[in-house]
């Protein structure tokens, strides 16, 4: 593996379904008429983020990290979502991928594989492996991890807005080629 620096948003990465751009703060409005659905947290550690006050630091700390995407459907340019990479290790070759939400009305879809794949291809041209912090309540995503082909590795303790919550922690390890 080479020490390459792994960059947490390009300019945009898309294939047949999803486009993902840099999240900025004027996809606010956007983002948050999605995340205003209660039903979107109801598994989530904080299930009360469809209320703005809850959202807006969420919506922040996305913009901030400089590693988080808004999640577009490549052929009507809709707002889905956002995800982001988060944790870059260089030393242990590791990354991320996670705070991701996307609009019940686009659950059941391909756009959660379809925007999982895109950052896993993305990431393994640097990475080995990507690590996967999903709420210990979200059966939902620990399903959709487990179908990516990722191990359960850890149960642990994960910080959002200052609040440690219980998580576990999934690894997705690059096949050898």
């Amino acid at each position: 593996m080479t020490s390459a620096n792994f960059n947490l948003q390009p300019e945009i990465l898309e294939n047949e379904t999803i486009k993902l751009i840099p999240l900025q703060e004027d996809h606010f409005e956007a983002l948050y008429e999605l995340a205003s659905d209660p039903l979107v947290w109801e598994q989530h550690p904080i299930k009360d983020r469809y209320k703005k006050e809850k959202f807006m630091p969420f919506f922040e700390a996305a913009v901030n990290s400089k590693g988080a995407f808004l999640i577009l459907d490549r052929k009507t340019n809709e707002v889905i979502g956002t995800t982001r990479f988060y944790d870059y290790n260089p030393e242990k070759f590791n990354v991320g991928i996670g705070y991701t939400f996307i609009g019940r009305k686009f659950w059941g879809g391909p756009y959660n594989a379809a925007t999982k794949k895109l950052l896993i291809d993305y990431a393994f041209e640097t990475v080995s492996s990507i690590l996967f912090h999903v709420g210990a309540e979200n059966i939902r995503s620990q399903k959709a991890v487990l179908k990516l082909g990722a191990v359960k590795i850890n149960e642990m303790f994960f910080p959002h807005n200052g609040v440690d919550l219980p998580h576990f922690e999934y690894e997705l390890r690059k096949e050898k080629s």
